[in-house]
Parts: structure tokens; sequence; C-alpha cells
């Protein structure tokens, strides 16, 4: 076994898994997982620059993961950064920041990148020859990946829910002409997915990511986030319509008083809840398989 540890920098949150991994099997056991909510991607959309104080939550995460990295002796670090690094002017700053703390420069990946290592920490505990199509809601981006047992086609498109979130919302709740817009931004960035990845013909829909796992523990009636009981749970076409429609009615408190979500999410949930049940009505998905293991299991795998 390999002792890694894989960092996750996307445009809301940043996160961390420090795993022992065996290079062959692929077997993974997980020592260590967290995440902050960093807002990296504060106001990048509008201004093509990542903010001082976006870098300066950012830095302090990483200054947290470094200790911990170092207490848990990991040999090896891969840090991968995604959508907003990728659009910023300025980007060199985040770079250099994070190699002066961690010691390792963060990987800007293409979209492309984002979709494989998504499927792989995402489908690797799955059993089965169907088709999948595993979409990864992200904060600027959303990735939309099908395949098996490998990855047969992938597209990224710039829909997220903190990009969404700023480009539309003015009013809490949102008016009927914002929820327009989005769902308008949502169906193109579909059709465009469509240019390149088959989303209508996967057997199995798999969600990962924040917005997916929130809108799961809400369906699933938690009163307190448990990731357990949401790693692998199913939530219906049904669920995902009928807590959407809840979010949309609930102002910032309302929704602040839901125990599962992230006091960082309350202002950009209702996007990511959209966009799900945008693409879940799209490919015509009876439901949502979802997944704790994303991106940053797959982070984790290629480093061993």
């Amino acid at each position: 076994m390999t002792r890694v540890a894989g960092i996750d920098c996307g445009t809301n949150s940043i996160r961390l898994l420090v795993a022992d991994v065996h290079p062959e099997t692929g077997e993974l056991i997980e020592l260590d997982r967290r995440m902050t909510i960093v807002r990296l991607g504060q106001g990048v959309d509008k201004t093509g620059r990542l903010a001082p104080e976006a870098l300066e939550r950012t830095f302090a995460a990483c200054r947290e993961y470094a200790e911990v990295i170092g207490e848990l002796g990991a040999e090896r670090v891969r840090f991968v950064a995604t959508s907003a690094s990728r659009d910023a002017e300025n980007r060199a700053d985040f770079v250099n920041g994070v190699v002066e703390i961690l010691g390792v420069e963060p990987e800007v990946i293409t979209g492309d990148q984002e979709a494989e290592f998504s499927f792989t920490g995402a489908t690797g505990e799955l059993h089965g020859d169907d088709r999948r199509l595993v979409v990864d809601i992200g904060g600027g981006s959303t990735e939309f990946v099908v395949g098996n047992r490998h990855v047969e086609a992938a597209r990224s498109v710039d829909i997220g829910c903190v990009r969404l979130t700023e480009r539309h919302v003015r009013h809490d709740p949102p008016t009927a002409e914002e929820v327009a817009a989005i769902r308008a931004d949502v169906r193109a960035a579909l059709d465009l997915a469509a240019e390149a990845v088959p989303i209508d013909t996967a057997e199995t829909l798999v969600g990962l990511a924040g917005s997916v796992t929130t809108v799961a523990a809400i369906a699933l009636g938690l009163p307190e986030y448990d990731s357990e009981k949401v790693h692998h749970s199913r939530i219906s076409a049904a669920q995902v319509a009928e807590v959407t429609e809840r979010l949309l009615a609930s102002t910032h408190d309302e929704r602040a008083a839901i125990p599962v979500i992230h006091p960082g999410r309350v202002d950009v949930i209702i996007a990511g809840a959209l966009v799900l049940r945008e693409i879940v009505e799209r490919v015509g998905a009876r439901e949502v398989v979802v997944s704790e293991h994303d991106i940053l299991d797959g982070i984790a795998l290629s480093v061993a």
C-alpha cells in the first residue's frame, strides 16, 4: 500500500483525501477526508480574476491540509485545480501560493481530465455491466462522462452552482425570470454536452459533488448530514423535483435552517438543484445513484 494525499480545489470548495492505496488492485483505505468552503471562484465569471480574499481563504485551508498531510506521513501528494483557476487571469498568484505552502504545484487540469478522475472515483465500487452517465455538478462547471469500466466519452461545460447564482440571482428567493434564465443556461449546456457525450443512452445516472449529495440528504430527511447514508443512496426523479421546488420557495434563512445544508452552500444550492433536475429530466432517469466518492478518489488512485 502507498500512502497518498489528493487535493481537489474547485470553484466553491477545497477538499483533502489521505489514503492508503494499493497501486495494482485500486483498493483504497481512507485515513482522512475533509472539505472547506473557500469560494475560490468568487467573482471569476464577471472579473476573470481570483479575488485576493478568495485566495487567502484558500491558502488558509492549504495550511491546515499541510499539517494533516505531514502528521499522517503521506508519501506522495497531488493537487488538482479545476474550473475557477482555469478561468482566472491571475492564476500564477494561486499557483505560487500553493507551492509555497504545500511544496507541490497545482495541476490546472482540463475539463476532460476532470471528467476522467470523477468517473474513476465514482464508479470504482459499482458492480455490473450497465452503461453509466456520471455527472459531477461543481461550482463553476459540470462534467458529463459516459462509460462502464472505462470512459467512452466526456465533456465539461460551464454551468455550476456558483457561476449560475452569480450570473442570474438577485432576489431571495429567486424570481421566476431568474429561474428561467438559469434553466435556459443549463439546457443550452446540455445541448453542448450532448454533442460530445451520448447522455441519453446510459442505463444508470450517477450524481456527484455537493449539490447532489445535499439534495439527497434533504430527500432522505436526515436530521444531520451523514455521508454513510448518502453514499450509494438512490433518489427518485420525483424526489429531485420535490426538493428543488422546496428550495425554490425558500428564503436564505429558511435554507440555512435545514441542518444538512452546509453554510457555504446555502446561497448556491438552488442553482445546483436546478442543474440536477434539468439533467434528470433531459436524460429521462427514474433515479439518481448518489456517490460520495468522486474526483478526489480518482486523484488519490492516480497518485498511486
